[in-house]
């Protein structure tokens, strides 16, 4: 089966961590190329080849002020991965809910060691 492009839409373009970790770092404020470089402790070229596959894909957007080219995260285009992720914040929000409610039981049964292991847990 072949691999798809890394630019034919957001899900695929956000699969590598490094565009993940640029727009982390954008979604605080607009940056220029080489903030980004220099906070990332990446390659120009390297930051400028993702910046470019994340905007084709619409997740960032570029405008120029002299011949300083700056960088900004595009909401609207990042609104599906969130929902998509929101799916199974569910899921999330049920399992941790279960160790909070684990940990106020042994709490209430006077447990000595809270970090002693579940014997109803199997160990990897």
């Amino acid at each position: 089966m072949a691999r798809a492009s890394t630019t034919s839409d957001a899900f695929n373009a956000v699969a590598e961590p490094r565009r993940r970790e640029i727009l982390s770092y954008l979604a605080g404020a607009e940056r220029p190329v080489g903030e980004i470089v220099a906070a990332l402790g990446l390659e120009q070229p390297s930051v400028s080849k993702h910046l470019r596959v994340l905007r084709d894909v619409g997740l960032v957007r570029m405008r120029c002020q002299g011949r300083q080219k700056l960088y900004r995260t595009n909401a609207q285009s990042i609104r599906p991965l969130h929902e998509w992720a929101g799916t199974f914040e569910r899921y999330w929000q049920h399992q941790l809910n279960r160790v909070k409610e684990r940990a106020e039981a042994m709490v209430r049964q006077g447990s000595p060691d809270l970090n002693s292991p579940d014997p109803n847990l199997k160990e990897k």
